[in-house]
Order: structure tokens, then C-alpha cells, then sequence
């Protein structure tokens, strides 16, 4: 069980209930969703890259707790990563299982024809689309969520998590759909641990973002910059700020930009931190140990794994912080780059002690050497971001249908066209 414990601005949802019977508390957690569903339209938004559907080990257990849940109206799947129309019938096929005289399913095909025109007239108007990717795919599929207009909540979430339960499906919701709690934004946190191995996981949040936001955060504030020290005193509130699990409001939807990159979850909290007012933000629990798919360092290979992952979200730090007033050059990203590091070995120190204290396996060197590339790979982030670059965003919907008014129509008629 973890604490209870409130820190700042963000409320943290504990995993309290785990002291009582677990499940008693879904039976109860679910019959309030269904009360709130009375009222509040709640929809499902799931990516989907098309090699996941091979692996209906996880994928089918996924598909089968979801058919048991009874307050979602609509699932929406956005389903990208290739042309070939056989494989966008088979996610039609498969997913559409999740269909009930209740509820509604739509697969939104990404590299479909007709989906790729709505593209085409988004481009028309020098408006940002971004590249293929998890980010582009959520925004579209999104869209389509919006065009509907019947969704009032909005929860997303990976298709690749072995330890899925619909605990996670029901507390990432339950916040914003709680008219009695009145929270716009929903982030979920969780334990990473390797039950095989008995290893931490999460290298990426642990070693870079963690004390890299730390770090800055004390920067900012010592050097006079006070809202970019908020900004990443907000951003160090998260737990696990680049879990893929958050729920929000369609209003909030609407107006959000979105990374089409790695950055997508960390820029995600940065709309967030300007669109949404204080007290309205939370933070839950999830479940007591999570596990999907790893990525591989690939120290030699900054295009690919971790290494890409690094660095595209350090590119979106350093474009965040030149835009709010920071004139960066060589000597001030030197600095933070020894500023990260020196903080990052604290972090690996208490790390190896607390896994000491919890008999999990913990190999020091390596993560200090994970460090090492890490502080190589923010520099490349710094070489690739000099100049008249720009973040990755893909303009909110509010900024598209303002130029395009008909596009909800055109992409509705896309994506149903599509699931006939």
C-alpha cells in the first residue's frame, strides 16, 4: 500500500482500498462509473499499431476485461502503421467484439484512403500534422472522438499492458467522471517492476526525466526564471509522468496541442499546466505492478529505443524553455547537462537503496553508465534544436475546425465510411 500523502497542487488518488477487499471495491468502483454513465458520455480511445494484434496473448485479455465493463458508450481505436486493407479488416473483425447493443466501436484507420484525405486538407492549410507515429494517430483518432460529439469524458490508454485489469480501466476514469469531484485531467501512476528479473523499470522516467525536472526546477528558481521554476515544480508533482494512461474532458480535449513524438506525454502535462485551472488536476494509483513491452537502450542508435526517446523529449524542454525566455546556448546547456548528471547520481543512490531495502536486484554501474548516455543524448537534443526550430505539436481541433469548419463532417464520413 503506498501512503497518503498530498503534495502541491496535483491530488494523488492512493491505492487506499488495497487494504480492504480488493474485490469489493471493483464491484462498487464500477456500479458508481455506471451511475455517472447516466449522465456523462464516456469513451475509450485506444491506439493501436497494427503488429499488436499478433500478440493476442496480452491483446486478448485486454479485449476480454473490456467487454465486461458496462459504463463506456463508445470505443474508439485508432489503428495505424500500415496501408494493407486486409489488416485494418482484421482490427475491424477482432476489435469490433468489443461492441454491445450499449456501446459503440469505431476503428479509426490512419493510412487509410480516405482518412489520409482529411490529412490532405488539414496540410492544405499549412496546418501541422506531424509524422507517423503514436501522436499523429491519437490526434486524428481523436478528432473523430470530438466530431461525434457524444463523449463527454475521454480515457486513453496502450494496448500492450500484461498486467491489465479493469481496476486501471475504472480508477484513471473515475476522477473525471465524478461530477462530485469536478477534475478535467486524470494522469496514471504505477510501480514498475520486472517479476522475473526483480528489477526496477521505467529507466527513462528514473534517470532522465525525474532528475532532469529536478534539477531545473532548482535552476529556474536560483537564477530568478519563477515561472519556469513552477513549470517544472508542476511537472516533478507527477509520479509517472510518461505513463500513457490519463483521462480529461472533451472541453479540454478540444483545445489541446499534441506531440507527435516522444514528447508526447510530458507535453501533454505542459498543456495541461496551461489550460487547466488549480485543483482540477489528479493523479491515480492504477494498479500495484505494471508491465508492457521494454525498450532497448540503443546507445549507438539515437534514431531508434530509449536513445530517441531521451532525446525527443529533451528537445521538447529546451524548446519549452527558449520560448518562455531562456536564451540557451553552449555554455548554459553545458551546465545543465553536469546540473542533470550530478543530480541524476543522488537519484541512483537512493534507487539502490530502496531496492536494497525491498531484495530487488539493482546493478549500480549500469545505471550510472545509462546516465552517462543519457547526459550525451541531451546534448544531441541541444545540437538538434539550435536554430529556427520548433516543438512537435499537431495544432489543437479548436485551431483546425476554425480554418476548416467542415472537417469534423469530412472526417466522420471518413471513418464510418470505413466501418461499414
Amino acid at each position: 500500500m503506498t501512503d497518503f500523502h498530498q503534495d502541491g497542487e496535483i491530488t494523488t488518488f492512493h491505492d487506499l482500498y488495497k487494504v480492504f477487499d480488493a474485490d469489493e471495491y471493483l464491484i462498487n468502483l464500477e456500479e458508481r462509473l455506471e451511475k455517472y454513465a447516466g449522465k456523462t458520455k464516456i469513451t475509450l480511445l485506444l491506439p493501436c499499431f497494427f503488429t499488436e494484434l499478433e500478440n493476442r496473448e496480452v491483446l486478448d485479455k485486454i479485449v476480454e476485461k473490456i467487454m465486461k465493463v458496462r459504463y463506456l458508450k463508445n470505443v474508439v481505436i485508432s489503428f495505424n502503421g500500415t496501408e494493407e486493407e486486409g489488416k485494418f479488416i482484421e482490427a475491424k473483425e477482432y476489435l469490433g467484439s468489443l461492441r454491445t447493443p450499449k456501446r459503440s466501436v469505431s476503428v479509426v484507420w490512419i493510412n487509410g484512403p480516405r482518412v489520409q484525405e482529411v490529412f490532405d486538407r488539414i496540410r492544405e492549410k499549412d496546418i501541422m500534422t506531424g509524422v507517423q507515429g503514436k501522436g499523429q494517430s491519437v490526434w486524428m483518432a481523436l478528432g473523430y472522438v470530438l466530431a461525434r460529439g457524444d463523449s463527454d469524458v475521454i480515457a486513453l490508454h496502450d494496448l500492450d499492458i500484461v498486467t491489465y485489469d479493469r481496476l486501471l480501466l475504472g480508477r484513471l476514469i473515475e476522477p473525471t467522471a465524478n461530477p462530485h469531484k469536478d477534475y478535467e485531467f486524470c494522469k496514471g501512476y504505477y510501480v514498475r517492476i520486472s517479476p522475473s528479473e526483480k528489477v526496477m523499470q521505467g529507466r527513462v522516467t528514473r534517470l532522465f526525466v525525474t532528475p532532469f525536472v529536478d534539477a531545473m526546477m532548482n535552476v529556474m528558481y536560483e537564477r530568478g526564471y519563477h515561472e519556469l521554476g513552477r513549470f517544472f515544480s508542476y511537472h516533478r508533482m507527477f509520479k509517472y509522468p510518461l505513463s500513457g494512461e490519463f483521462s480529461y474532458t472533451s472541453r479540454l480535449a478540444r483545445e489541446m496541442n499534441i506531440a507527435y513524438d516522444w514528447s508526447l506525454e510530458v507535453a501533454s502535462l505542459s498543456e495541461v499546466y496551461h489550460r487547466v485551472k488549480d485543483g482540477k488536476v489528479a493523479q491515480a494509483d492504477l494498479v500495484t505492478n505494471y508491465e508492457h513491452k521494454h525498450q532497448e537502450l540503443s546507445p549507438d542508435d539515437v534514431t531508434s529505443g530509449l536513445a530517441r526517446m531521451v532525446i525527443d523529449i529533451a528537445k521538447f524542454y529546451l524548446h519549452y524553455m527558449r520560448a518562455h525566455g531562456i536564451a540557451l546556448d553552449d555554455s548554459f546547456v553545458d551546465m545543465m547537462l553536469h546540473t542533470y548528471y550530478g543530480n541524476a547520481l543522488k537519484f541512483i543512490k537512493s534507487y539502490s537503496d530502496d531496492a536494497e531495502m525491498n531484495n530487488l536486484v539493482f546493478d549500480r554501474y549500469n545505471e550510472e553508465m545509462t546516465v552517462q548516455q543519457f547526459r550525451g543524448h541531451l546534448w544531441t537534443a541541444w545540437e538538434q534544436s539550435r536554430g529556427p526550430t520548433e516543438a512537435p505539436l499537431i495544432p489543437s481541433w479548436n485551431r483546425v475546425t476554425y480554418s476548416i469548419p467542415d472537417i469534423y463532417a469530412h472526417l466522420l464520413e471518413a471513418v464510418d465510411k470505413d466501418n461499414e
